[in-house]
């Protein structure tokens, strides 16, 4: 059965940062285009955007770190 949102804040924030930086900021011609796009934003989300829950480092940073 389908929870809460409340019980899975990790996830809700990850989606909400998706709509308001990816799909709210493109206008997408095909599925294609839109996942493409989302692939780069995700490329762009694990490598190169700061996490401030991760002492400002990226989860591919992180990764590397705690390995």
């Amino acid at each position: 059965t389908p929870g809460k949102p409340t019980e899975n804040a990790f996830i809700e924030s990850l989606n909400g940062k998706m709509r308001n930086e990816c799909l709210n900021e493109n206008w997408f011609k095909n599925i294609e285009e839109a996942r493409r796009l989302v692939e780069d934003w995700r490329n762009f989300y694990n490598s190169e955007r700061p996490h401030s829950s991760l002492g400002g480092r990226t989860p591919e940073v992180y990764l590397t770190c705690s390995a």
